[in-house]
Order: C-alpha cells, then sequence, then structure tokens
C-alpha cells in the first residue's frame, strides 16, 4: 500500500506545481494555452494578495500531484463554498488513492471552514476522472451550461460603453 500525504503548498512547490499545470494542459489537448509560467505562479498562487490555495500530494515521498482551489460563495445558501480549479496526479501515482487522498483533503477543508458546496468542473470527454468523481458520490449538474469571457472578448466587452 502506497503512503501518501498531503500538504498545504508553499512557495517553493511553484515549479512543481508549474510541472503539473503543463502535464494537465497536455492530457487535457490545451498545452498552448497555459500562457504562465513559474514567476506568475508564485505570484498568483503565493503573493500576498492572493486568495487561491494548493496542495500538493506525495507517494512515497515523491511529489505526485496538487490541487489549486478557492473560496466562493453561495447566496442562496449563504455561505461559502470551495471552488476546484485544478486536480492532477502524474499517471504513474494513478490507482493508489492520490487523487481520492487529495479530494478528501478539500472535502475536510470545506467541513472545516463551514462550507455549504464543494465544486468542480470536468470535461465532457474526460470519462475517468468522471467515473473517479461518481464513485466517490459527487454527481454532475447538468442543467448548467458554463460559460466564460476571455482574451479579447472580456477586453472588448469591459471597454463597451454601455
Amino acid at each position: 500500500m502506497a503512503n501518501i500525504q498531503i500538504r498545504a503548498a508553499t512557495v517553493d512547490d511553484a515549479s512543481d506545481i508549474f510541472h503539473f499545470i503543463r502535464e494537465l494542459a497536455i492530457y487535457e489537448k490545451a498545452e498552448h494555452e497555459v500562457v504562465t509560467d513559474i514567476a506568475g505562479i508564485e505570484q498568483s498562487i503565493f503573493g500576498g494578495d492572493s486568495t487561491v490555495r494548493a496542495n500538493m500530494c506525495f507517494v512515497d515521498g515523491q511529489v505526485a500531484g496538487f490541487a489549486v482551489y478557492f473560496f466562493n460563495y453561495s447566496t442562496w445558501q449563504g455561505q461559502n463554498g470551495i471552488y476546484l480549479e485544478d486536480l492532477y496526479v502524474s499517471p504513474e501515482y494513478r490507482g493508489v488513492g492520490a487523487g481520492k487522498a487529495l479530494l478528501h483533503s478539500l472535502a475536510k477543508e470545506a467541513v472545516k471552514e463551514n462550507c455549504g458546496r464543494f465544486e468542480w468542473s470536468v470535461l465532457d470527454w474526460n470519462e475517468p476522472a468522471i467515473q473517479f468523481y461518481e464513485s466517490i458520490g459527487a454527481s454532475a449538474q447538468s442543467e448548467w451550461i458554463r460559460y466564460r469571457l476571455e482574451g479579447e472578448a472580456l477586453q472588448r466587452f469591459a471597454a463597451d460603453t454601455i
């Protein structure tokens, strides 16, 4: 049985986080969309005004994966929630409980912080992840469609006079 440890990330983990971000982007066929670098990770996750947190996962003492999350808010519940932005475990460490341990650490954080929800998104073609999430009791929210403004569209809309 693998020895799995989860701990809060520190700025010293920025290069490992960046490595995992690139691995995840390659897996999701979107490597070209990664525009940050290690300095960007240091500032955005560990900078003084950051609202982002991260956990690192180790299997038998080797860095195996990470989770990046932040607190959101539900007006209906009147409570914070946790939104999991990214969770990634390197392929050689899958199947030993590393992903489940990362999710469990965030679920514990959500309960400790009196959060009403713990949410994330998954690509509709990522069947292994979908099966994994359903195996722990998570359910898809199929009635919601996620929208995004980014890049030029975001700049253009922000510049529009209303």
